[in-house]
């Protein structure tokens, strides 16, 4: 259904510049709010889940352009937030949805930007944008809607604060511990980095009693607590300029207590073990990566986000072993620790798409990111939709970028050979997935 209280529609859009630290200046239109932002340009391949993008903590300090071309034609919906309020400095699209359909919808993505005073331009050949950071690599860049001046905004870009050393966690973490579920489940204590809601929601559903801790917190405080497990979860920034936190994950290391991390918690483990992280000429941001799982030999499609990565050359076997490897650049997206006094592996990408297992008596049942790749498709009310036991996950199940109430699959779509006890529930569809 078109959103028919949407007056935005009557109006011009107002001109709109976006200039890059290398010089580059595209004019298009302002979408969301009127204003002037500034981060490092990066791009996301996802075909669906802009919401669960712009909220994503691991995002601040940067700019999205969002490489399918049809941006805001559901809307926007308070249960797919994975944070209080957009993460990224500004959006960049190339066709700008101002009306959408969908019945479930709380709002337009318009007048989601404008309330959070969320900048974006549209009408932008981000094709050619895309092509143009693949060769030169992410830069710095600065929208505005109120100088467009090239010069100046050209001015502003190359003096934009660089992602390299920047420490951006303490921004988005929270300020004080608090009990996110209470299950019957193993104890998991949570470093909070910039942690979404989904990987929590995912925690709490398999019945983990989850408690998240602030960034700061002294590991003393957290042991307190009695854990089974300690997550490092994922973040902004650059995680070589996290010296108190990588001290604080090497002396967890030391407890025997099992240990995860994904994405920045992933590169502090690393970092603590003495191995060395990079920044990536351009980075992993999409919902389409495919992973090879060199434990199981399965080959894992994956949802990424990080800018950061393992150097590979620096992992000895003395230290530890790879156990994922991205097939489009060979990068490293996972090491286990052998020669550890306890079970410590992580990976470098978000178990968005996959399933996460709550049982951490032993480093193998750590989440893992396992799925196939399904087309966004118009929905089919005569569709039944299913979510697994929480026990019983098939190893190529999708899931969603969204809340546990749409963690869906569709099990005849994918002909699994296994049979396990499939749970039926109620699923309500938002337009395009």
């Amino acid at each position: 259904m078109i959103n028919p209280q949407n007056n935005d529609l009557l109006l011009t859009p107002a001109p709109c510049k976006m200039a890059l630290a290398d010089g580059t200046v595209v004019t298009g239109k302002a979408v969301g709010f009127r204003g002037e932002t500034g981060g490092e340009l990066c791009f996301n391949t996802s075909m669906t889940g802009y919401q669960e993008i712009f909220t994503d903590p691991s995002y601040v300090g940067q700019i999205m352009m969002m490489t399918y071309p049809h941006i805001g034609n559901y809307g926007t919906m308070d249960i797919d937030m994975e944070a209080a309020h957009p993460m990224v400095s500004g959006v960049v699209v190339r066709s700008f949805s101002p009306r959408y359909s969908n019945l479930l919808a709380d709002a337009s993505l318009d007048a989601f930007m404008k309330k959070h005073k969320l900048v974006g331009i549209s009408e932008i050949d981000t094709r050619a944008l895309v092509l143009h950071i693949r060769s030169k690599g992410v830069m710095n860049a600065v929208i505005s809607s109120v100088d467009l001046d090239d010069a100046s905004l050209v001015e502003k870009a190359r003096n934009w604060p660089s992602m390299e050393g920047l420490e951006l966690a303490s921004r988005v973490s929270v300020k004080d511990a608090y009990d996110f579920s209470t299950g019957k489940g193993p104890k998991v204590a949570v470093f909070d980095f910039g942690v979404k809601q989904n990987i929590l929601r995912s925690l709490g559903a398999r019945g983990c009693s989850v408690r998240v801790f602030p960034a700061d917190t002294a590991l003393k405080d957290v042991l307190a607590w009695e854990p089974d497990g300690i997550f490092f979860s994922n973040g902004p920034g650059d995680p070589r300029a996290m010296p108190d936190a990588i001290a604080m994950t090497k002396e967890a290391m030391q407890t025997g207590i099992p240990l995860f991390g994904i994405c920045l918690g992933h590169q502090l483990l690393s970092l603590a073990a003495g191995l060395d992280v990079y920044k990536m000429y351009v980075g992993h941001r999409g919902a389409n990566h495919p992973v090879k799982n060199l434990v199981s030999g399965h080959v894992e499609v994956s949802t990424q986000n990080h800018g950061f990565a393992v150097d590979k050359d620096s992992i000895s076997e003395e230290i530890a072993s790879v156990t994922h490897l991205n097939l489009n650049d060979n990068t490293v997206e996972g090491v286990r620790f052998p020669s550890a006094r306890h079970s410590l592996c992580s990976i470098t990408r978000k178990p968005l798409q996959g399933r996460t297992t709550a049982n951490i008596s032993s480093m193998s049942s750590w989440p893992t990111s396992r799925s196939t790749v399904v087309s966004s498709r118009p929905t089919n009310p005569h569709l039944k939709w299913f979510t697994p036991a929480a026990d019983s996950a098939p190893e190529h199940a999708h899931f969603t970028q969204s809340n546990p109430e749409r963690r869906t699959f569709h099990a005849q779509a994918y002909g699994h050979q296994e049979n396990p006890s499939y749970r039926q529930r109620p699923h309500h569809h938002r337009a395009g997935l």
